[in-house]
């Protein structure tokens, strides 16, 4: 079957909201892509108060203050995580025009990989060392994992439900992919779907450094994530929100909204192998299942968008994955090496810059690529952006806990 032919199985993109280490919105963070500037910075330029003997003082640090777009007296009832998912849905929701839809068919899905860890860690010390009545009357919401997709759904008065997918560093795939299907099963005519994550805290880096997970090569901070990279160590850590605005095919075409693409198909499966290590066998069938949900052969995709975190294995696993799934001849990038690891929003900025790759024709390529894997066997764009045109596009986003998620976005006819 050509791309497009499902076009109204799936459910088609009319928005778009991002808060990263690359832009304040998602428009700058896109071009920031295109640009192939870094938002990994080093923490001492920003984080006072930051342990002398972290191994790792590099991160994805988001710089725009969501404070400002959401006022003190709210953000003060927000964790950090919230704060950045309340920002990039309200530009969202926006960016699709603010859709006239009943609130009882207006669904929130919202991922986080880690939760409220920052306001977890910090009232716990406030209480320590100022016991009970200094603590926060809004402390619990602050830390529940379930907190971003419910002020989501408060701020806009959705009721058709405030989902939240916990699902590690797929969380933000997860949250589309369940958006997905609650527009197919006619639960929803509008769904709010993305991922958050903010916990750079000195706990989470030496607990992440503690598995060496993480990257601990010194020098320049924008040229230690690299993804496909002989010399890659490890991942950066990072924080951000990225949401995305799905609706049902015909409720756009009625009220004449533009269209970014489509969301045409899902996967999402568990490897059940292993706590942390790649699994290559879960990812091709998470692959296979996302093309057969999207009615689309192997060959209709052009573009990858790799989940690729910079770390010997996982890279080298998904390369091989995506070589047997797909084959060699997709587009392949990596975005990770300019924004970082951002966790459980990753996968839906993941998402959302295939799409966006899709849309406008251009594959925005992988940062510090310096000397590419020669194990990885797979036509990673370097240098320089890759334009072209390209129906289908297939965004992977894999966990730890063996969670494999993968969508494929399609092109607007």
């Amino acid at each position: 079957m050509t791309p497009g032919q499902g076009r109204d199985h799936g459910a088609v993109v009319t928005g778009l909201g991002a808060m990263t280490p690359l832009g304040a919105n998602a428009a700058d963070s896109w071009q920031a892509l295109l640009d192939s500037r870094s938002g990994v910075r080093g923490l001492d330029e920003e984080h006072e108060g930051w342990p002398g003997d972290l191994p790792v003082r590099i991160a994805g640090t988001v710089t725009a203050d969501p404070v400002e777009v959401l006022g003190r007296v709210q953000a003060r009832k927000l964790d950090r995580g919230e704060q950045l998912a309340m920002v990039a849905a309200r530009e969202a929701f926006g960016d699709a025009g603010r859709p006239q839809v009943e609130p009882e068919r207006l669904a929130v899905v919202v991922g986080t990989g880690i939760g409220g860890i920052l306001s977890a860690l910090g009232q716990d010390d406030l209480y320590e060392r100022a016991g009970m009545r200094k603590l926060s009357s809004f402390a619990v919401p602050m830390l529940m994992p379930n907190g971003p997709a419910a002020w989501v759904s408060i701020d806009l008065g959705a009721r058709a439900g405030a989902r939240s997918p916990a699902s590690a560093c797929a969380s933000g795939a997860e949250a589309i992919a369940l958006a997905l299907d609650l527009i197919r099963l006619d639960r929803a005519d509008v769904v709010v779907a993305g991922g958050t994550e903010a916990s750079l805290h000195p706990f989470m880096v030496a607990a992440f450094a503690q598995m060496k997970a993480l990257s601990r090569q010194e020098g320049d901070p924008a040229a230690v994530s690299r993804p496909f990279d002989a010399a890659r160590s490890g991942f950066v850590m990072a924080e951000g929100a990225a949401v995305m605005v799905l609706e049902r095919a015909e409720f756009a075409r009625a009220r004449g909204a533009r269209v970014y693409g489509t969301v045409a198909g899902a996967a999402v499966n568990s490897s059940a192998r292993h706590i942390s290590a790649s699994d290559t066998e879960g990812q091709v069938l998470a692959m296979r299942a996302a093309l057969r949900d999207a009615r689309l052969e192997a060959r209709d995709v052009g573009h990858v968008h790799a989940h690729a975190t910079s770390t010997p294995g996982g890279d080298l696993a998904e390369a091989e994955a995506v070589a047997k799934a797909l084959g060699e001849h997709p587009v392949v990038t990596a975005t990770k090496s300019m924004t970082g690891h951002m966790l459980g929003a990753s996968g839906a900025f993941g998402a959302m810059s295939a799409l966006l790759a899709l849309h406008h024709g251009v594959v925005p390529a992988t940062r510090n690529l310096d000397d590419p894997d020669p194990a990885v066997r797979l036509d990673v764009v370097s240098g320089a952006n890759r334009t072209g045109r390209w129906d289908a596009a297939l965004a992977n986003s894999f966990g730890f806990g063996g969670h494999n998620v993968s969508l494929v976005l399609t092109r607007t006819a």
